[in-house]
């Protein structure tokens, strides 16, 4: 379940994101992305009935594993890239692709969720709204341009990638201002230990 208090919708764009969301959720159909059988409200929420997923997020999976093999690592990120992919044929950014939001089956096959944030893209018009996760952010969400939309999920991807690599974020500090810095020069550490397989990959997220 996903249940949104009725006070965050402040607005009426609020109310739209949240209508856009679930109308998106419930249009979408692919294998790596969370389904939702039923929405409904109740006096103080908006209550989302999605697909149950026994094996929790990809966050605490890296977390509480002490590496992820490289077998695995490529059959997670070759599964959120399958679903960002359907995503973008069907003009969908998602905009906030981070570990916390794609979970685990049983099997460990991973399905992306939380559309909060997601909205539609055309070519003939750019997003401008700058939201999702700082230390997953773009470029163009640092520097507050606007964007088509695909441009800011493949560098997530990028982010999702080199995490599953080395088990660690590429852009991380306590202080704001340095995060800004790196994200912008595209200036991350590249750990001793690498992933024999894919740490090449890893190397392009800039």
């Amino acid at each position: 379940l996903k249940m949104i208090k009725k006070e965050m919708i402040k607005d009426e764009k609020d109310a739209e994101r949240t209508i856009r969301e679930i109308t998106m959720m419930t249009e979408l159909n692919h294998p790596n992305i969370v389904q939702i059988y039923e929405a409904f409200e109740i006096p103080n929420k908006v209550v989302l009935v999605m697909e149950y997923l026994s094996g929790g997020d990809l966050f605490d999976y890296v977390c509480n594993s002490e590496f992820l093999l490289d077998s695995e690592a490529c059959r997670i990120f070759r599964q959120i890239v399958s679903a960002v992919s359907y995503l973008h044929e069907n003009s969908v950014a998602h905009r906030d692709l981070k570990l916390e939001n794609v979970l685990l089956d049983a099997n460990k096959n991973a399905k992306i969720t939380d559309f909060g944030f997601s909205n539609y893209f055309s070519s003939m018009s750019k997003l401008n709204t700058f939201c999702g996760s700082r230390l997953y952010a773009a470029p163009e969400i640092i520097w507050g341009i606007p964007y088509k939309g695909p441009e800011v999920d493949c560098w997530s991807l990028g982010v999702l990638l080199y995490v599953l690599v080395y088990g660690k974020m590429p852009f991380d500090s306590s202080d704001n201002n340095a995060v800004i810095r790196s994200i912008s020069c595209a200036s991350y550490s590249e750990p001793d230990f690498r992933s024999s397989i894919i740490y090449a990959n890893s190397r392009n997220i800039s």
